[in-house]
């Protein structure tokens, strides 16, 4: 690799606000707010808090909205016919 023209990566915590977690990875982002907390494992780590995480997002919790097919289908058919009887000759 190149000397000086990757960022530095360094220990960070993501808080996720939503679910209330938090874990630990390395990082190239930085904390703007100069906030900390001390980890499990004693040390300080630069704290960044964030909105969703796969803690929290629907897809990885598998909390879906549920899609009324049934009724979309229904409400097309009152709209536009079956299709059978609006065919024309």
């Amino acid at each position: 690799m190149k000397s000086r023209i990757h960022p530095v990566s360094r220990p960070v915590v993501f808080r996720d606000r939503a679910a209330g977690t938090a874990f630990l990875t390395r990082s190239t982002a930085g904390s703007g707010s100069g906030a900390r907390v001390t980890w499990e494992d004693g040390r300080s780590y630069p704290v960044i808090d964030v909105e969703t995480s796969s803690a929290s997002h629907p897809f990885y919790t598998g909390a879906r909205q549920v899609l009324d097919t049934a009724g979309r289908i229904e409400q097309f058919n009152r709209r536009y016919g079956t299709g059978a009887s609006s065919a024309g000759a």
